[in-house]
């Protein structure tokens, strides 16, 4: 009786055999051998900060309004500590429109106006994206991403003491590599948050993850149910999927815009690589 054939010696006969592309695909990845295919394991792998594409918000980092809002671990915007904002979980839609404005100077007795440039602008646009929360730990992160954008969207009034009278600060918009989006000022015109009926929401107690973090705790994000308080009062309930979307527009200061080269612009010198630059797009 033959002997069943194993997955490795299916997967090596398909890949070996006559599909070539597919051989060519897999090597190209890295794949160029008959053990590394059979072996190989898939896992999640951490990405350094600098190489972090997924889409986010925050404030720029060392600046004034950064101290002001972040650091304190008391804070319900603890979990956000380490970005300085918030990031999309999942890819999310965005849609940027750039235009260059023309008034149309009208002749008489002609066929075809004369085109006369006005100015360039890129518009506000909207990112869209899912917001999965499934765990305790992905809640906490889901209120602070709530609390954030509330906050961002005020003024600083009343008691205030060190930025009385200011608007509401101007954010860092960065996502899919330094070529598209990297430290790009925008303001924050508006957000929605949809609440979904008819799906699960999860509890989460925002004191009892902010009492782990004395010296020698347990890091944030990585929580242990059995530190919870049952009698916290703190509560609050995040749902297991809602959509996060807000409308931004880029905005630049007059010293900023006078640095701007339409050359260094193209050679992508201007994209914001470097400490302390900002990202034109």
């Amino acid at each position: 009786m033959a002997n069943k054939p194993t997955l490795g010696s299916v997967v090596k006969n398909v890949v070996m055999g006559g599909f070539n592309k597919t051989l060519q695909r897999l090597r190209g990845a890295g794949l160029d051998t008959d053990s590394r295919l059979i072996n190989a394991t898939a896992k999640w792998s951490g990405r350094a900060d600098n190489q972090d594409w997924r889409v986010r918000l925050q404030l720029p980092s060392g600046s004034d309004m950064y101290n002001e809002f972040f650091g304190n671990n008391q804070s319900r915007l603890a979990p956000l500590n380490d970005l300085g904002g918030f990031f999309w979980p999942l890819t999310p839609s965005i849609v940027i429109q750039h235009m260059a404005n023309y008034n149309a100077l009208s002749q008489t007795h002609s066929n075809y106006p004369f085109q006369a440039y006005k100015n360039s602008q890129v518009d506000s646009f909207n990112i869209i994206g899912e917001f999965p929360v499934q765990n305790q730990d992905d809640a906490a992160y889901w209120v602070a991403t709530v609390n954030f954008l509330r906050t961002m969207t005020k003024m600083f009034f009343g008691k205030e003491q060190n930025f009385k009278g200011n608007p509401p600060p101007i954010l860092h918009l960065s996502g899919y590599g330094k070529n598209m989006f990297e430290k790009v000022p925008v303001v924050l015109n508006s957000f929605n948050v949809e609440l979904r009926s008819g799906i699960d929401y999860i509890s989460t107690k925002q004191d009892a993850v902010f009492q782990r973090q004395a010296p020698g705790s347990t890091p944030l994000h990585d929580f242990d149910p059995g530190t919870f308080n049952p009698n916290s009062q703190d509560q609050t309930w995040a749902p297991s999927l809602s959509t996060i979307s807000v409308l931004v527009t880029p905005i630049y200061s007059r010293e900023s815009i006078k640095s701007f080269s339409l050359r260094d612009f193209a050679e992508g010198k201007l994209n914001g690589n470097g400490d302390g630059n900002i990202g034109f797009i």
